[in-house]
């Protein structure tokens, strides 16, 4: 089967068909997302997500709408409770965009806000920590009820930091990957159990190297599922577009993928700019403009940072990554991960993978050493920390 690749900025919110190039993609199944498909031989769908906090009902219906307008065929927004409920009702009416909802650890929502999306989005590892009375094969039944219900699409988000507890401990703990495919697989084959076939499937890492040999895997086992791909927290641009760019152009080329998100750290006001790097990753790779393999070297210093959303909880999160990352240039050849989280969802799991990590709270910065907790500072008070830690390291990493 061959399938529509853009070229261009497309004519429409996932419409680029106009402007498409042909090449051989994976043979996946179609899903209707509200007004655009993704898989089965339709052109490849740019997505992003929303910055703006969901209660503040005219800035995300604005900023939907200027997604939408750049080019993306689906905007995300974050439901975390019965307000945002409300507001989302309210944004569903000023704008025309694809919305998808992402209710992380609140499935229990899904019924509420399937009215006013087209499609839900909810993480396997999540599932886990609410009303862990019961299990998630029944929750995942709820969802696909309230999907059903009201004409939603479903993602099966994977993410690298929220894996399920139970699968991990099946595989080496030197094995991040096997659990994330297999927490994958089993959903899939619950979902086609249940009849219900109108789903898509990510799996995300904030390393490129893992994004595209997780997709590798999963692709070889279920070549009919349609694929979101990402690079989870691939952090500020240029960087994080680099990065993004790499694994993603890797996996189109070999027909993997049917729909995508660059994933970046930014201001509220320049998410459009994830769209933007989108577009130019799929015309690129149309043109036969392929970024070249990044040289095989030793380890060095890295920046994970998480994309800016409506759950980062202090709008300077995004000005203390840029911080971070100026200040951690002396410490370059470091082998370290710096990890920059915005929010309780991604906080934890991320900053426990990391080397150090900022959690970044409201008021306060969780400082931690691995899964440690070093203490909590202010916003004024961390960067000095972090360079009292980074000097320590570096006294046992000479140059």
């Amino acid at each position: 089967m061959s399938e529509w690749l853009p070229s261009g900025r497309p004519s429409g919110p996932g419409d680029s068909e106009a402007a498409g190039v042909r090449i051989l993609r994976q043979p996946t199944r179609p899903v209707r997302v509200g007004t655009v498909w993704i898989g089965g031989g339709h052109p490849i769908v740019v997505q992003s997500m929303c910055a703006t906090k969901t209660s503040h009902v005219e800035a995300t219906a604005r900023q939907a709408n200027q997604l939408a307008q750049a080019g993306a065929g689906i905007v995300r927004i974050a439901v975390d409770n019965p307000r945002d409920v409300q507001a989302l009702a309210e944004i569903h009416q000023k704008t025309q965009v694809n919305l998808a909802v992402d209710l992380q650890e609140n499935y229990r929502l899904a019924l509420q806000v399937a009215p006013w999306v087209q499609k839900i989005r909810y993480n396997p590892g999540h599932l886990h920590h609410q009303e862990p009375h019961r299990t998630w094969q029944d929750k995942v039944k709820f969802l696909v009820e309230a999907a059903n219900q009201h004409d939603c699409a479903v993602r099966v988000g994977v993410n690298c930091g929220s894996v399920d507890p139970a699968l991990k401990t099946q595989f080496p703990p030197d094995d991040p990957l096997s659990p994330m495919v297999a927490s994958a697989l089993e959903h899939c084959e619950l979902l086609d159990r249940l009849g219900f076939t109108r789903y898509c499937v990510s799996l995300k890492d904030s390393d490129p190297q893992k994004v595209i040999e997780v997709n590798r895997r999963f692709s070889r086992q279920r070549p009919d599922v349609p694929l979101h791909l990402g690079v989870t927290e691939a952090g500020l641009p240029p960087e994080g577009i680099q990065k993004t760019r790499w694994a993603l152009m890797t996996l189109l080329r070999e027909g993997i993928g049917d729909t995508i998100r660059v994933s970046l750290t930014l201001p509220a006001e320049k998410k459009h700019l994830e769209v933007e790097a989108g577009l130019t990753l799929l015309a690129d790779l149309a043109a036969g403009r392929l970024d070249p393999l990044p040289a095989q070297s030793a380890r060095k210093l890295t920046i994970v940072s998480c994309p800016s959303c409506s759950r980062v909880e202090n709008e300077t999160f995004v000005q203390l990554a840029e911080r971070v990352r100026a200040m951690t240039e002396p410490f370059q050849h470091l082998p370290l991960t710096i990890a920059v989280m915005g929010c309780r969802v991604n906080g934890p799991g991320e900053t426990d993978s990391a080397d150090l990590g900022l959690w970044c709270g409201p008021h306060r910065v969780n400082l931690k050493r691995g899964s440690q907790l070093l203490g909590s500072f202010s916003y004024e008070e961390i960067l000095d920390r972090l360079q009292e830690e980074l000097n320590r390291l570096a006294a046992q990493h000479p140059t």
